[in-house]
């Protein structure tokens, strides 16, 4: 078997350290040793954008927000769906990731860092969030695990009562805000419900759409603000 090759590590803010490996054409990045992300597996970034962009296109100038740059898999997705005038804006906490996606990961998704129709901004997404209003027509967040599975505890920011407002004041009326997350959290869809969105609820193929039929599943909500 081909071993696992080093490409990079750094330590993100909160102290956890980041690493990039390499074996063959696969790559993962793993958190404190623990796989977080891998390229084997991105069917369910996709599906975020796809279903979080739907019916964008469409739209002469359509602006998305996405939270978490990963491997670039959900930019592209984004981009595939949208038209040439959209305005993406990512927002990523770790200037390695970024570095990496401009590196030894930007062929993964074919480069989608250098559309011009990407802007990258280094920091805490929340902090776009909270300083926008009626800004977004969409906002994708692929932040952590999920809602509650959080391997930073600063990002339960995003999943709380103040943080689904603050998206809500962020998006145009009638925007959608789409949440990635590793498993289900029934508590999550009441929390949207409460917040004043109306919550559609879609279970993915974690691995993209060339995999066999069958496999892990993700969750995404989808929660359209209420006019």
């Amino acid at each position: 078997m081909i071993p696992w090759e080093a490409l990079g590590r750094a330590t993100a803010p909160g102290g956890s350290v980041l690493t990039l490996h390499r074996r063959g054409e696969e790559y993962v990045i793993r958190v404190d040793g623990k796989d977080l992300m891998g390229s084997r597996q991105h069917g369910s970034e996709d599906a975020l954008a796809q279903l979080g962009c739907r019916g964008l296109g469409a739209l002469p100038n359509p602006r998305v927000l996405i939270g978490g740059l990963g491997m670039g898999f959900s930019v592209r997705a984004a981009l595939d769906v949208l038209g040439a005038q959209a305005e993406v804006e990512v927002a990523e906490l770790v200037p390695v990731v970024i570095a990496w996606n401009r590196g030894p990961l930007a062929a993964l998704a074919g480069a989608p860092l250098d559309d011009s129709r990407v802007s990258v901004r280094e920091g805490d997404v929340v902090d776009l969030i909270n300083s926008s209003r009626a800004r977004y027509d969409a906002i994708l967040l692929d932040v952590d695990n999920g809602p509650s599975a959080l391997t930073s505890p600063s990002n339960g920011r995003l999943y709380g009562a103040a943080g689904l407002a603050n998206a809500a004041h962020a998006l145009k009326p009638r925007g959608l805000l789409a949440v990635w997350s590793a498993s289900d959290e029934p508590q999550f869809t009441q929390k949207l419900t409460r917040a004043g969105y109306e919550v559609q609820i879609e279970r993915v193929l974690a691995r993209h759409n060339g995999a066999k039929r069958g496999g892990k599943r993700h969750v995404l909500w989808l929660a359209r603000k209420r006019a």
